[in-house]
This record gives structure tokens, sequence and C-alpha cells, in this order.
């Protein structure tokens, strides 16, 4: 189990290394009015779902193998 947790924050790790390289999606949704800003990033929260949940599947395959 730790080897597993040390491989997800490894993972974790560069994911937010490379966050500012990747910025925003197209498709996140930016409002702007005056000197307010509201992002609501809909394509990377469901970009980071998509990852999460095979990692999760991938994890969940392997501890039934075993």
């Amino acid at each position: 189990m730790g080897r597993i947790l040390m491989i997800v924050g490894a993972i974790l790790f560069l994911v937010g290394l490379c966050w500012p390289l990747i910025g925003r999606l197209p498709g996140d949704i930016v409002f702007k009015k005056g000197n307010t800003t509201f992002i609501f990033p809909i394509v990377t929260c469901l970009i980071i779902s998509l990852i999460l949940s095979l990692i999760m599947y991938v994890i969940n395959h392997w501890f039934h193998r075993m």
C-alpha cells in the first residue's frame, strides 16, 4: 500500500509541476467584468476526473489480481 501511495504522490507532484505550463484548456469558462474574473475549468475538471478514474481502475484491478 505504501508503494502505491508513493507512486500516486509522485504523479500528483509531476502534474503540479507541469500545471503552469498547461494553463487553461479550450472549453474552460471565463467571465470577466471590470476588475473581477471568474474561471470555471470544466474541461480541466473532466480530464482530471478521467485520469483519476483510470488510475483507480488500474489500482483496483491490480489488487483483485493478488
